[in-house]
């Protein structure tokens, strides 16, 4: 804990020292009351640990492989009956005396005992078993923390966990040292969570920066974090391009450029209109760019910064906001799958819609 970086804790700092004075100027603004039934929740948690709501995969926490059980059977205590650290396969199945072979990976701890009760009831050795399944260790529901994050890679979700907690895991952010001062590198605008294939409206700048700890959720399994490098110039050119992908930024960068050197567009592409996001990922600056027009001479070529995107869509389109999800949503799978493929390789690889 004592390694944890300077911003997280003060934002933990801020956050302490802010329930503490509430409370104190309640407690002086308010006359002596009898003890409420309930205190009311809240969505601002430190930690995952301390919120009385459970996430729909706690209410409904199924099995996985490399899951560590005890098996025993009710009523009978021989040795021969109590198998202690049996692991779900890598194929998801479990073996218990005569019950073989049972699917373990999906099932909740009593849809298994269900499972396993019923097949040795058909081996014919046992009149009425009851199967007694202990977990020992969950160890199948995993999320990713990639990007500029001091200790990157998978983990395992072995408690609850919110953005903030998974972030000390990995070490907390990276950091450098500009003018004789500690920096963070990571581009918190840029940055992402991607759960279920898509992107969540977590505005990390909101967090770090400003302690704004409605930004701070639960982690689920399968969740992808990701931070960007403050550092990254470059360009994504993507969509209905020959070849999408990064193109490094210079100051004489145009998208007229950006367009030709993935390639230009295919035989798909929407050509008059080109979409350039610009900023943050929460709080973008949109660009409609007329190529035909600069093709044409009409207007001047388009000026890109470090880190736009370019995004070619396939169907005509006439606002910004027509475009905007389906290209953020394009940068991100980019991203992924980018460096996923490049850190991580086949081991996780989460579907980007």
């Amino acid at each position: 804990m004592k390694n944890l970086p300077v911003r997280l804790w003060t934002l933990i700092a801020v956050v302490l020292s802010a329930k503490l004075l509430a409370g104190s100027a309640a407690a002086q603004d308010q006359p002596p009351a009898a003890p409420a039934a309930s205190a009311p929740s809240s969505n601002i948690v430190l930690s995952a640990a301390t919120s009385s709501m459970r996430a729909a995969w706690q209410q409904h926490l199924t099995l996985g492989p490399g899951d560590v059980l005890n098996f025993e059977l009710y009523g009978d205590p021989t040795p021969t009956e109590i198998w202690p650290n049996v692991v779900v396969g890598p194929d998801g199945r479990i073996d218990y005396l005569e019950a073989r072979d049972i699917t373990a990976a999906g099932l909740t701890i009593d849809e298994l005992r269900t499972n396993v009760d019923a097949a040795l009831l058909g081996s014919s050795n046992y009149l009425a078993p009851h199967v007694i399944i202990t977990p020992v260790a969950i160890t199948s529901k995993k999320y990713l923390v990639l990007g500029t994050v001091v200790n990157k890679g998978v983990f395992t979700l072995d408690r609850p966990l919110t953005v903030i907690e998974a972030i000390a895991r990995a070490g907390g952010l990276e950091t450098g040292v500009f003018e004789h001062n500690t920096v963070e590198l990571a581009d918190l605008s840029h940055s992402f969570l991607v759960r279920d294939g898509h992107r969540l409206p977590i505005d990390f700048e909101k967090l770090f920066q400003q302690g704004d700890l409605t930004q701070n959720v639960p982690l689920e399994p399968g969740d992808y974090l990701y931070f960007a490098s403050s550092g990254a110039n470059e360009l994504y050119v993507l969509g209905e391009v020959q070849s999408p992908g990064i193109v490094p930024y210079t100051q004489s960068a145009s998208i007229i450029g950006a367009l030709t050197t993935r390639g230009s567009f295919t035989s798909r592409a929407f050509r008059a209109r080109v979409l350039v996001i610009r900023g943050s990922l929460s709080h973008p600056e949109t660009f409609v760019v007329n190529t035909s027009d600069i093709l044409k001479g009409k207007t001047g070529n388009f000026r890109l910064m470090p880190r736009d995107i370019i995004y070619v869509s396939e169907k005509p389109w006439q606002f910004a906001e027509d475009l905007l999800d389906q290209g953020t949503q394009a940068f991100i799978t980019s991203v992924v799958v980018t460096y996923t493929g490049a850190k991580i390789g086949p081991y996780f690889s989460p579907i980007i819609h």
